[in-house]
């Protein structure tokens, strides 16, 4: 059994476009925003509050980064999974800044559309691509809402 794990689940809404670039060895690059929100009604006051937390976003998986790029836009609904890393840089003033991450490596990591939205979702549906993992293994489709008590227990039912 391993000592530590690093995974992070998100669903949550794309606050912008995918930010695509590529690295000095031609590896694709996507990042992203994506927001997270958890609502609830305050008990003093009776009050509907809500919360969002922004977190970011980058895959290094060039397949993955593919489908960001084709498919992701601002409000689109994902799942991702990913590890924690953060990373040391300086800013053009010379200061040390800290930034954390969630990374979708080459060989770790999941990114799955969740929403039908937009005008291409008809053709993404049908050749497959809005959903993808990063070990390339295609996941199961829920079966009919009739039998949806008896989901596979290796698969989450989405």
């Amino acid at each position: 059994m391993a000592g530590s794990v690093n995974k992070v689940i998100l669903v949550g809404f794309l606050g912008k476009d995918p930010e695509i670039r590529t690295s000095q060895n031609g590896q694709k690059i996507a990042s992203l925003s994506v927001a997270t929100s958890e609502t609830w009604t305050d008990k003093a006051s009776g009050e509907r509050k809500e919360r969002t937390e922004w977190s970011r976003i980058v895959i290094f998986n060039e397949r993955l980064a593919d489908v960001a790029e084709r498919f992701l836009r601002k409000g689109r609904k994902v799942y991702l999974e990913g590890s924690l890393q953060t990373r040391k840089w300086t800013d053009q003033s010379g200061q040390e800044k800290y930034t954390t991450e969630i990374v979708l490596d080459r060989f770790r990591g999941e990114l799955v559309l969740l929403d039908g939205r937009g005008s291409d979702d008809a053709s993404e549906q049908q050749n497959g691509q809005p959903q993808q993992r990063g070990n390339n293994q295609p996941r199961q489709q829920p079966r009919n809402a009739s039998s949806q008590s008896s989901w596979d227990d290796e698969e989450p039912p989405f």
